[in-house]
């Protein structure tokens, strides 16, 4: 484990390879799951005020369950996520050209409709933080639909951590980063 500032990183951030291969799994990430992504509690202010910059970007099916759901969803636990259509897809999700599926958010943001790039659990992926009293648990994620990634990564000598830059940058920003990267260069066995 690393501790950096109120951050547990599990080791498997530093060891394994991961590099997003939307080729291979078609962005299968936003369909698979019990739920839709999880949402911070800030985020769910941010689809509120951004929402309508976001609607013309996203499918009529998600517009739909948006309109018959709401913006987001409460689960069980008390935990906010995306909305689904039909508990399968995100609502925010679209296909593109090649039947991959993108993040409409994340294209409205790339159009300059919005200053919200897309879920920062999505833009983690495949790193999920559990909150706890004091600090956070940086853990990555195994799913075997990911293995593409994992794959990709490993032929690129990519890790999790590297892969991850910006999104870790843009959650805990560049001095945490720059700590994150200077614990692992220099406490990691060459072997590793």
């Amino acid at each position: 484990m690393i501790q950096i500032q109120h951050t547990i990183i599990s080791d498997d951030v530093r060891e394994n390879f991961f590099v997003c291969n939307l080729e291979a799994c078609k962005g299968a990430c936003c369909v698979e799951g019990d739920l839709g992504a999880p949402l911070e509690e800030e985020e769910l202010q941010i689809l509120q005020q951004e929402y309508e910059a976001i609607k013309p970007f996203l499918t009529e099916a998600g517009r739909q369950a948006i309109e018959q759901q709401g913006l987001y969803i409460k689960d069980w636990e008390g935990d906010y996520s995306t909305t689904t259509i039909n508990d399968r897809e995100c609502a925010y999700a679209l296909y593109d050209e090649k039947g991959i599926l993108k993040c409409g958010i994340e294209d409205a943001w790339r159009a300059g409709a919005t200053s919200f790039k897309k879920p920062i659990s999505c833009h983690l992926y495949p790193i999920r933080v559990t909150k706890y009293d004091g600090f956070e648990a940086l853990n990555y994620d195994r799913w075997n639909i990911c293995s593409p990634a994992c794959s990709f990564g490993a032929n690129l000598g990519v890790r999790v951590y590297q892969f991850l830059k910006d999104p870790l940058i843009r959650k805990y920003g560049e001095a945490w980063y720059q700590e994150l990267v200077t614990e692992i260069e220099t406490n990691t066995p060459p072997s590793v």
